[in-house]
């Protein structure tokens, strides 16, 4: 049985204090949603079941889309890849789930197999052909 990490513990307070939930009633959920009475005891499953209604109440935490490849010279930053998704997904109307047709698309593009690989320039002419196909789809 795998437990929950310092900072799933955290993010669960997080999420008590975002909803206005007292400690008797964070506590009911612990309850009532995985079986334990503490954060402590949780497993993952607990800990995601506990947070997805925490989500259903309304809390939404703050994720990034899509992964981080690190600060990588001379390639494009995280803030350039999670611009190119918003595009896409803007472009696209959310058709598509994951990155298959987005990786397509750079492919036939910029000759790249992934957002990972994109250069830094080669990031800036694909956020500005993301732009005109939007502007033009609109």
């Amino acid at each position: 049985m795998m437990t929950v990490s310092k900072r799933q513990k955290a993010l669960l307070h997080v999420a008590k204090g975002k909803l206005g939930l007292s400690e008797e009633e964070y506590r009911a959920a612990l309850v009532h949603i995985a079986g334990v009475t503490s954060s402590t005891e949780l497993d993952q499953g607990g800990f995601e079941a506990v947070m997805g209604f925490f989500e259903y109440l309304g809390f939404a935490p703050l994720t990034p889309r899509g992964q981080d490849y690190g600060a990588r010279p001379g390639m494009a930053s995280f803030a350039q890849l999670e611009l190119i998704r918003s595009l896409w997904a803007e472009y696209t109307a959310n058709a598509y789930a994951g990155e298959d047709e987005l990786n397509k698309w750079l492919q036939r593009s910029f000759k790249v197999s992934s957002l990972r690989f994109l250069t830094m320039a080669a990031a800036r002419k694909a956020i500005t052909a993301l732009k005109h196909m939007k502007a033009r789809a609109a």
